[in-house]
């Protein structure tokens, strides 16, 4: 058995970690962890296996997910309707491996942000970022020179400072106030509501084609805070319920079918106090690695 097999536990959270952050797709993620141990694996049979495994199988990862972000580029430029990453929920992850570190660069806002870079650009920003890598390291795992390094994370960092989102600094202040924004929509009062949604608030929902969403954000807190409570109204009346959790270390509510399956998971960006940003994951190809999943269409049809 080689080092790599042996290593195979130990080193899975690491590639996914780096595959996840590159891509937002856990279902991508995961094959391309899968064709990196088999790239290993080969490698190792013919007698390469480095010293540095952490480090072999984070360049292995990297490259492949560069590869497979281009030809994602493809699919994602004719999806229908804005596009989200497939949501990280807390507790719901089938398989240890596919649980990461999480920090600013896995949250949903900036993983959309990141959908605007190059390949390149992307990889050398979440190496020297999220991993720590210094300049000579990076320029040997995307085979360019560390100047071209320098300029791609330059340009990567410039780009998330202008449209970067907001963020609440306390996670307990964005509990807290998660859990007035979900007990306000369930309260059904759009003053109350609006209380808590800043003026430019925006929603986006990712429907994908496979479920019924909004083909466009919806911006403002009056526009907003009555789509939302007509969203509640139709849920109840469908025994829809919605449970607090977190998801990409953010607060974020599940959206549980009356037959206990997910319909939709909705990631909530807090910042001064108020929600900038709700983003709703209703896609059932983007949820099923999250357990059972419902048919929105359908029980909408039903009723």
């Amino acid at each position: 058995m080689t080092v790599i097999a042996q290593s195979h536990d130990e080193l899975r959270p690491l590639m996914f970690s780096v595959a996840y952050r590159m891509l937002g797709s856990v279902a991508e993620a995961e094959d391309v962890v899968q064709e990196a141990f088999l790239k290993m694996t080969r490698a190792a049979t013919d007698g390469t296996e480095p010293d540095n495994l952490d480090a072999w199988a984070t360049t292995v990862t990297t490259r492949l997910a560069i590869d497979t972000l281009r030809s994602a580029r493809v699919r994602r430029e004719a999806y229908v309707g804005p596009w989200l990453p497939e949501p990280l929920v807390e507790g719901r992850a089938p398989d240890p491996a596919t649980r990461v570190e999480l920090d600013d660069s896995v949250s949903a806002a900036v993983l959309v942000l990141m959908e605007q870079l190059t390949p390149i650009e992307r990889a050398v920003f979440i190496l020297r970022e999220a991993l720590g890598y210094d300049y000579p390291a990076i320029a040997e795992v995307v085979e360019a020179s560390q100047s071209t390094c320098r300029q791609h994370f330059s340009r990567a960092r410039r780009h998330l400072a202008e449209g970067r989102p907001r963020f609440e600094a306390s996670a307990e202040r964005r509990d807290e106030l998660a859990m007035a924004f979900l007990a306000a929509v369930a309260g059904g009062g759009l003053e109350d509501l609006e209380a808590l949604l800043a003026e430019d608030v925006t929603f986006w929902g990712d429907g994908g084609g496979k479920a019924p969403a909004i083909q466009k954000p919806m911006h403002g807190a009056t526009a907003v805070g009555r789509f939302l409570l007509g969203l509640v109204r139709r849920g109840d009346a469908l025994g829809i319920r919605l449970e607090f959790t977190h998801a990409n270390g953010d607060p974020a509510v599940l959206e549980i079918g009356p037959d206990g399956d997910l319909l939709g998971v909705l990631m909530i960006d807090i910042a001064d106090g108020r929600v900038v940003g709700l983003r709703n994951q209703i896609n059932p190809d983007k949820l099923e690695h999250l357990g059972p999943v419902g048919d929105m269409t359908a029980l909408l049809a039903g009723s």
